[in-house]
C-alpha cells in the first residue's frame, strides 16, 4: 500500500501505548481489547504507507485517553505522542464543517471530521464499524482493522 493513512482514535491510542512499551498494551485500560499482535499488525500496515494523517480532534481524544496511565509510563506515552505528532501530517477540519455532515448525528465530531479527511489520496484506517461503513457509503475505500486482524491471525 502507498499513500497517506488517516487513523482513528482507538488505533492511534494503541499505536502510542504500544510504541511506548508493548507491556503497556495489556495494562492500559484503553487498549485492553487489543494484544501485542494487534499492535504489530498496526505497525506493519502503517509502515507500508507514505505517512500518517492526524486531525486535531483525534489528537485531543488520543492525548486524553492515552495519558490515563500511571507514572512513569505516562511520561513515556507522552513522549511517544509528541514524537508522532512531530512526524505526522496534521489536517484541521473545522468543527463547523464536520457537524454539517449527516454522519455527525451518529458518529460524533471526531469521526465526522475523519470522514471529511477521507479523500482520494488519504485512506482511512479504522476499527470502528460505523465509521468504516460511513466511509464506504461515501464512496471511499477505507481499511477495516478488524478484517485485517482476521487475515493476520488466519481466521
Amino acid at each position: 500500500m502507498s499513500g497517506l493513512i488517516a487513523i482513528d482514535t482507538n488505533l492511534l491510542v494503541l499505536l502510542v501505548v504500544g510504541s511506548a512499551s508493548e507491556d503497556f498494551i495489556d495494562r492500559h485500560k484503553r487498549t485492553s481489547a487489543y494484544g501485542r499482535e494487534d499492535f504489530r499488525l498496526l505497525r506493519t500496515i502503517l509502515l507500508e504507507a507514505e505517512g500518517l494523517v492526524l486531525t486535531p480532534h483525534v489528537l485531543a481524544e488520543t492525548s486524553n485517553l492515552a495519558r490515563q496511565f500511571k507514572r512513569p509510563g505516562v511520561d513515556l506515552i507522552g513522549d511517544v505522542l509528541r514524537g508522532l505528532i512531530e512526524r505526522s501530517r496534521e489536517v484541521a477540519i473545522p468543527a463547523r464543517d464536520a457537524v454539517r455532515r449527516v454522519e455527525f448525528r451518529y458518529l460524533g465530531l471526531t469521526d465526522a471530521a475523519l470522514l471529511a479527511v477521507d479523500a482520494d489520496d488519504i485512506t482511512l484506517l479504522t476499527d470502528d464499524f460505523d465509521l468504516y461503513h460511513a466511509s464506504l457509503s461515501a464512496g471511499r475505500k477505507p481499511i477495516n482493522f478488524s478484517h485485517r486482524r482476521e487475515l493476520w491471525h488466519g481466521l
